[in-house]
């Protein structure tokens, strides 16, 4: 088999932040890197699935919510993809750290969270999702689109 392209990416000098993985035609994947790569501390399941649940909904409740593929977490735990479609890039450093401030700032119950809903609908966490958005937001602080590279 051809080997990915995000296994191309040296996870050893990965840093946190916020990164074009990759574009294809008018769509582009983000790499959103909450957690250093291979270093023991991962997002837990339930707040890596909360994150996911109101991170995903706010994106899809934005300005740009037609141009929204897909948001969803990485297998390894440490961070999450979005995938759009024709949005600045800018806007979409400028999205990503409106839905992490907005998670930190939730109050209310979690968005899809019964069994007609979700899959898994019992494993949440909304204090640890928000507790990582706190600590993820400060990443984001001036962060400029030259930084998105790899």
């Amino acid at each position: 088999m051809e080997r990915i392209a995000s296994f191309e990416v040296n996870h050893d000098v990965l840093q946190r932040g916020l990164y074009t993985s990759r574009v294809d035609g008018d769509i582009t994947t983000y790499d959103i890197r909450m957690k250093l790569p291979n270093k023991g501390n991962y997002l837990n399941n339930p707040a890596m699935h909360t994150v996911e649940h109101i991170v995903a909904t706010f994106v899809r409740n934005s300005c740009f919510k037609d141009r929204i593929i897909y948001f969803g977490p990485m297998g390894c735990r440490t961070g999450f993809y979005l995938l759009t479609r024709d949005i600045d890039p800018k806007d979409v450093i400028d999205l990503v750290r409106d839905a992490f401030v907005f998670l930190r700032d939730y109050k209310g119950d979690i968005p899809g969270v019964s069994s007609i809903e979700c899959g898994n609908y019992l494993e949440h966490d909304l204090k640890d999702a928000q507790r990582e958005a706190a600590e993820y937001i400060p990443v984001l602080d001036g962060y400029t689109v030259e930084q998105l590279e790899y």
